[in-house]
């Protein structure tokens, strides 16, 4: 697949919302078809919020025909990854890469973050980010199997 740049990275405004809202829903609904994530849309809306209001950063990715390609939602203080989405039909185009770049700029003394065991493909870019397994665990809203996964700068 060819490779699209985002032309621009922007904190989250309110007018995206309801664009980032569906990106969400998108992207999940690819990824875990098992599991209904539009019946979860206004769970998402409500965690996007509070962790607003703590001072979580959301980052934005646009395209170059002003679409949202994707976002990240990361915490540098605890150094956590709540969300990271690329819109699904522009996956392997590098988008996500230059988003966890991204990423690692708002955290770089490290990042955090937790993914499906049974999500191999996001398990996988991860690990290709410089990612390295720490420990197993259960997401407490699905139920499901997680890895806990760590970026330390150097490593």
């Amino acid at each position: 697949m060819s490779r699209i740049r985002p032309l621009s990275f922007h904190p989250l405004h309110s007018a995206h919302l309801p664009e980032l809202a569906d990106l969400w829903v998108a992207s999940w609904n690819k990824a875990m078809p098992s599991i209904d994530f539009e019946t979860r849309r206004i769970w998402f809306c409500d965690h996007l919020e509070a962790q607003r209001v703590k001072g979580v950063q959301t980052l934005c990715a646009f395209a170059w025909n002003g679409d949202m390609a994707g976002f990240v939602l990361i915490d540098p203080a605890p150094h956590y990854l709540d969300q990271f989405v690329i819109a699904p039909k522009l996956w392997g185009r590098n988008i996500g890469h230059e988003l966890m770049a991204r990423a690692k700029d708002i955290s770089p003394s490290g990042i955090r973050l937790d993914v499906n065991q049974d999500n191999p493909r996001a398990v996988k870019f991860y690990e290709k980010c410089g990612f390295t397994i720490r420990s197993e665990g259960v997401n407490p809203n699905s139920g499901l199997k997680t890895f806990a996964l760590e970026w330390k700068p150097g490593a």
